[in-house]
């Protein structure tokens, strides 16, 4: 079996695949300071109760955009799994090229999303994450990462609402029932909600105009990712566990 783990600003989403079968997920707050004993317990008895035993588990690979808990992570992954995990970095074979000026500015985060979604469903691929932060990340036919641009996610975009504000409040995000908001949290949320969904159908329209790509595909996954694309015809799928695959992937090709 194989222990993926992607860990990003907000939480730590981890898998146990079957081969190419993904059985189980659970996820972990990244932002809470761990030793790598409380990391190996809580992975050892979230395994356990989805009825994994942690013996069976013969490799790990990581992906990471918080690095100051690395150290922890693997200590815990190399103290109770007794493996070694591959972390997606340079030197790591992915299947595609970074094509920009600084490879090494672009998240190992991203680079797993691009490796999904070009071998799951060929390019050329504009990619979607929609989580702490948005991002729309190009995958030409040829598998080249040869563009990514960044936005705020929606929850950085709520929280400067409600902390920069005196008199808005902290609201649930959910998709308005209108547009036509009458009252203040039916307005926040109109003007989170449709806002991103404006963004995103304004950039996939202007990556088209400007790479001349009409049959550019577009995959969508991250947290909020369902609630916007439920919303637009411009995403073609969205995937929830493309990071996962994505990570499954890169370690099957290093073996």
């Amino acid at each position: 079996m194989l222990l993926v783990l992607d860990v990003g600003n907000t939480n730590i989403t981890c898998g146990i695949y079957d081969g190419d079968k993904l059985l189980h997920t659970f996820r972990l707050e990244s932002k809470t300071p761990r030793t790598s004993d409380e990391f190996g317990m809580i992975i050892c008895d979230l395994a356990a109760r989805h009825g994994v035993d942690i013996k069976d588990i013969d490799g790990v690979v990581i992906a990471t955009v918080v690095p100051n808990i690395m150290y922890s992570l693997i200590g815990s992954v190399k103290k109770y799994l007794k493996l070694t995990p591959l972390g997606v970095g340079p030197g790591v074979k992915t299947g595609i090229k970074v094509d920009t000026p600084n490879p090494k500015e672009i998240g190992p985060d991203r680079i797993v999303d691009a490796v999904a979604a070009y071998e799951l469903y060929g390019g050329p691929i504009l990619v979607l994450d929609f989580g702490t932060a948005t991002t729309y990340d190009l995958v030409t036919e040829d598998g080249r990462f040869t563009v990514g641009i960044t936005a705020p996610g929606v929850k950085i975009s709520a929280q400067a609402l409600w902390t920069g504000t005196a008199k808005l409040p902290e609201i649930e995000i959910e998709m308005p029932k209108s547009i036509l908001a009458n009252d203040t949290i039916w307005s926040m949320q109109a003007g989170l909600m449709y806002g991103q969904i404006g963004q995103t159908e304004y950039i996939i329209n202007q990556v088209k105009k400007e790479t001349g790509y009409k049959d550019l595909k577009v995959i969508a996954t991250g947290g909020l990712g369902r609630l916007i694309s439920n919303e637009t015809d411009m995403i073609d799928e969205y995937n929830s566990d493309l990071t996962l695959e994505g990570l499954r992937l890169i370690y099957e090709k290093n073996r």
